[in-house]
């Protein structure tokens, strides 16, 4: 029996504050560079 569906209604759905977070390209150039930055230091450090 495949429940996806039900599992899909019943997520919690993001609020408007995080729709506009989730739009604005100044927050997502933060968010990218910051996730670039732990991948870095993560690749320094087993190497």
């Amino acid at each position: 029996m495949d429940t996806t569906n039900e599992r899909i209604a019943q997520a919690p759905l993001p609020t408007p504050q995080e729709l506009r977070r989730r739009r604005n390209p100044v927050f997502q150039f933060f968010r990218f560079m910051r996730i670039n930055w732990t991948m870095w230091r993560l690749a320094r450090k087993s190497h």
